[in-house]
């Protein structure tokens, strides 16, 4: 029977549709074979990029020279351009501003044939630990309001180069998916004095139908109103709204459950595009008692059509409780 379930952050209705309900192996695709060919991300051609912003390599070897093992770079293309201003100005009723912010690449290894689901522990680690270093170092910037870190694995889910890497933007704005769940996760601290997340993850915890990875410092869950197959978050059991408080120990951690729970996805569906996303405060500091850091994990199994985009619903095949079971089958090596 098809099932209306809601989120609790952001008050968004799903359909959970049972009618239509398939396993993991209904949503495997044929793989498109990649084009080999010149890669700039590859060791060697450092040249091509635009000069390493840091790279975590040997201290007797030189910038933009192989020996690296994790790499940023500014994207070639960005979106947002560093060396604006963020001014704005109305055209008409309408308003605009000029497009500062940052855009940069994180190179994750030199390896170009692996992917996160793949590294070792250790080489996962080292990529958490350039997203932090990063991320703190932008934040500096009291221009930049907002700065998100994501990842697109597979062509279908927007990764022009195969070679393993993920993207930071950083804007002098809020983007409106955060600014919901700020919203939310405020209201419902205003009503319970409690922060929504932590009382997420201590149900999923007490009934463990929808938890797929855990450890000390996180938990990996299905979302009750998860909008679509095998969405995942993973979420710092600590109640921490910023993610440059994660600790040392943490990071360790973080990368471990991330490294698991991307096998695990990969296993239950044949290594599918994915996306994924972090979510955390912006630099304006509000959200330290209601709001939670996090990271989704979004698989691109289904495609969103005009019911989804004319109505602001989402309808997921598969309920959350069954992807659980399928993600927790697989084992880590």
């Amino acid at each position: 029977m098809p099932e209306f379930r809601k989120d609790p952050v952001i008050k968004r209705w799903v359909i959970i549709a049972t009618e239509r309900a398939k396993r993991p192996h209904d949503f495997v695709k044929p793989k498109v074979e990649e084009k080999a060919g010149f890669c700039p991300f590859d060791y060697g051609n450092e040249h091509t990029t635009p000069p390493e912003i840091i790279a975590f390599r040997p201290a007797d070897t030189a910038p933009n020279t192989p020996g690296w093992w994790v790499r940023v770079v500014p994207n070639k293309f960005g979106a947002v351009n560093p060396d604006l201003t963020p001014r704005k100005y109305g055209v008409g009723m309408f308003d605009a501003m000029d497009g500062f912010g940052y855009h940069e690449v994180i190179i994750e290894t030199p390896d170009h044939n692996t992917h996160l689901a793949l590294m070792d522990y250790k080489q996962v680690e080292e990529v958490i630990w350039a997203y932090k270093q990063r991320f703190e170092t932008i934040m500096k910037d009291s221009k930049i309001q907002y700065v998100l870190i994501f990842k697109n694995h597979g062509s279908d889910a927007g990764a022009s180069l195969q070679h393993p890497h993920s993207q930071l933007i950083a804007i002098p704005t809020i983007p409106k998916r955060v600014q919901e769940e700020l919203s939310g996760s405020q209201e419902y601290f205003s009503y319970k004095e409690r922060c929504v997340f932590c009382d997420i993850i201590d149900q999923e915890l007490q009934l463990q139908e929808r938890i797929v990875e855990e450890n000390e410092d996180f938990v990996s869950i299905e979302p009750f109103a998860a909008r679509f197959p095998c969405e995942t978050w993973i979420i710092p059991k600590r109640h921490s709204h910023d993610f440059r408080n994660i600790l040392d120990k943490e990071v360790k951690s973080f990368s471990q459950i991330l490294k698991n729970t991307l096998y695990k996805i990969y296993g239950a569906l044949d290594n599918p595009p994915y996306n994924f996303m972090l979510h955390t405060a912006p630099n304006t500091g509000e959200g330290k008692n209601y709001y939670h850091w996090h990271l989704e994990i979004v698989p691109r199994l289904t495609k969103v059509a005009g019911f989804e985009w004319g109505s602001g619903f989402y309808i997921n095949p598969m309920p959350p409780e069954e992807a659980t079971k399928y993600l927790r089958a697989v084992e880590i090596p």
